[in-house]
């Protein structure tokens, strides 16, 4: 039942879907109303019963119990009526029956009927779908002490919601890291699982972007705040489970489309079963019984467990109705960079140049250390990735730096000159090198006092579960699968090969990806679109379902997909497919339970086979169906499944 006494400044809404704060201390307020018109009716009934010759006085007590609940019942039946939906129905339908009760003279029906729906009512609402439970459960991981350090690196304590981008803070072990950011110094194991889904530990390092809300294992950790309260990871998981708790699946909308016309036909029903029965009982009953509770949340229940169990995962659904689309994808479309790959360059090879150097771990260690404190001294993405080889503070002290636009960096050290860039860099500083490796990624020359040193390769480096996961994918119906990448042609044809994608389309554009999407679907196949949310946007858009890839990552993944990855993790795309079937499995036993148990307590009372008490009966047998319902969708919160194994590739 949706009984709502309204604030004096607003009218009263019904309670379908989750309660607001407002309405929660409302709530309460009618719990409160309806405890003391039970003790006014029981007072009553005692009363008549030692003292039946004063049989006004337990009238006058019943008559006080009935006029407590009546004004709750009557405004949100009139309510209702303004604002008509399918939560509304049983507002006005109660409504109906007690005053149905108050006609025929029948006052203990009037008090007991609205109480019963009350406690039914506050049974839903602590069952087990605790949607708000669990939202708030995350609320608390963004509320937490920071050590914030000021630039002569002194540490003060603050609340982390007085934290600023560009702020640096201290993440010693045991804390939990305050806010998105960068780490700049330390490492340690983090514990992640509440904002992705992984139960094993992070290892953040030099350089990795790390989620608020994480706790730390060991370690101590030194970080640069780059997102802070509603902008962090978890504040859009947050805003995301709030926006999809809202929204109403498509299930809902059709049944809400016939709402007027349902409360029509159950009056009909109602006022057939009196002129045929003549028994007040019977037709307050079908009132009661008719009551779409259980139908009415069939949908919401299932849609805001999935979303729950989905976001468990470390898997964000903006909407019920992309977890019910995702059951029906028949094709998969996905990008490379930053999807089947990190989207950044990683050291793949070093070729040192002295064939005596080749097997001694400690000139490769030097070389490293050497190309790391040149690749600092620049912004290009080459040089960033090789600074990220070597921790800052064991970087080389360098001079006279100077970086050279297109060619590389130069630095003046005891042992000589220094140079890091490309083959060209070396052709003007005269340096003679070995031959030029083959490598379809970019190539980083390094030398140190006039002597060439080696070649270091880098590449974007496929994702270790890529493969494993489009296997998974393959095995769950989605056979045709597409490469859509705006890299060339051969480096797309050897990635697809690698993960077993055997449809390619290199060097296409955003409008080239649209394009090839809107084909697809007009070729009469549903496709599921993956992309890291940038360039891949229209792309995501146009597909049945998008996905992106990571929350951390630009505001135009979320603005663009209709789920994302937190941890980015390839093989939560199976899950995602998996759980959208159980979800419409879950759905579809709710929907026929509900519709089959409110039918059939409709016929019993119509047909008079509740007896003498049959609104009574109705009312219980009402919430006993709506319950079954919520225990049903609450099953899906014990779905589970663990990531299949990364098989080990050969290359």
């Amino acid at each position: 039942m949706n009984i709502v006494m309204p604030e004096p400044q607003a009218a009263a809404a019904p309670i379908g879907s989750m309660l607001t704060r407002d309405e929660q201390r409302t709530a309460a307020r009618r719990l409160t109303l309806a405890m003391l018109a039970l003790g006014l009716l029981v007072l009553g009934l005692l009363w008549s019963w030692s003292a039946p010759t004063q049989a006004g006085v337990a009238q006058l007590l019943i008559g006080a119990a009935a006029l407590l609940v009546a004004m709750p019942v009557l405004r949100a039946g009139w309510y209702s009526l303004r604002h008509p939906d399918l939560h509304g129905i049983t507002d006005l339908l109660i409504a109906i029956a007690m005053t149905g009760a108050w006609a025929t003279g029948d006052l203990i029906t009037a008090v007991l009927l609205p109480i019963v729906m009350i406690f039914g009512h506050v049974l839903e609402e602590r069952s087990v779908i605790g949607s708000h439970e669990a939202i708030d459960a995350l609320g608390r991981l963004t509320r937490s002490r920071a050590r914030r350090l000021d630039p002569a690196g002194a540490v003060t304590e603050v609340d982390n919601d007085a934290l600023r981008a560009g702020d640096h803070v201290e993440v010693r072990a045991g804390d939990r890291v305050p806010a998105d950011g960068v780490v700049l110094q330390g490492q340690a194991s983090l514990d992640t699982a509440p904002i992705t889904g992984e139960s094993v530990p992070l290892e953040a390092t030099v350089g990795m972007h790390v989620f608020g809300g994480s706790i730390s294992l060991d370690g101590l950790l030194h970080i640069e705040v780059t997102r802070t309260g509603e902008a962090s990871t978890l504040g859009k998981v947050i805003a995301l489970m709030q926006r999809a708790e809202r929204s109403k699946p498509p299930i809902t909308r059709l049944l809400e489309r016939y709402a007027n016309q349902y409360l029509i036909l159950v009056l009909l029903i109602a006022a057939v079963t009196w002129f045929t029965t003549h028994s007040p009982q019977a037709m307050l009953a079908v009132l009661v019984a008719a009551c779409p509770c259980a139908l009415a949340m069939s949908a919401p229940a299932t849609a805001i467990a999935g979303i729950a169990v989905a976001a468990r995962h470390g898997i964000l659904i903006r909407g019920s109705a992309f977890l019910e689309e995702l059951a029906d994808t028949t094709s998969l479309i996905v990008d490379k960079t930053g999807t089947l790959t990190y989207g950044s360059l990683r050291l793949q090879e070093v070729l040192v140049a002295d064939d005596a150097f080749r097997e001694d771990s400690g000139y490769r260690t030097t070389l490293l250390q050497l190309a790391a404190s040149l690749g600092a001294a620049s912004s290009h993405p080459v040089s960033r990735a090789l600074a990220r080889l070597v921790p800052a503070e064991s970087q080389l002290p360098l001079e006279e730096l100077h970086e050279r636009a297109g060619l590389g960096v130069t630095a003046s050290t005891p042992a000589g000159p220094a140079a890091l860039g490309r083959p060209e860099l070396f052709e003007q500083l005269e340096v003679t090198t070995t031959a030029l490796p083959p490598h379809d990624g970019p190539i980083a020359g390094i030398a140190l006092g006039g002597k060439f040193l080696g070649w270091l390769l880098l590449a974007d480096t496929v994702r270790p579960e890529a493969a494993t996961a489009l296997l998974d994918l393959r095995a769950l119906g989605l056979g045709r699968q597409l490469l859509l990448t705006g890299d060339r042609e051969a480096v797309a044809n050897a990635l697809a090969q690698d993960v077993g994608i055997a449809d390619v389309q290199s060097q296409a554009l955003p409008e080239d990806k649209l394009a090839r999407v809107t084909r697809e679907i007009d070729a009469g196949f549903r496709p599921m679109v993956v992309g890291d949310g940038i360039n891949d946007s229209l792309a995501l858009k146009a597909g049945v379902v998008g996905v992106a890839m990571g929350a951390g990552g630009s505001d135009i993944a979320l603005a663009s997909a209709d789920v994302v990855l937190i941890g980015s993790d390839l093989r939560r795309l199976g899950t995602c497919i998996r759980l959208s079937r159980r979800c419409r499995q879950t759905l579809l036993v709710n929907v026929i339970l509900g519709l089959g148990w409110t039918l059939a307590i409709v016929g019993a009372a119509a047909f008079g086979l509740l007896g003498g008490a049959g609104a009574m009966i109705a009312a219980l047998l009402h919430n006993l169906s709506t319950l079954l319902v919520l225990a049903n969708a609450g099953r899906l919160l014990r779905f589970h499944e663990a990531l299949p194994k990364v098989a080990s590739r050969s290359r």
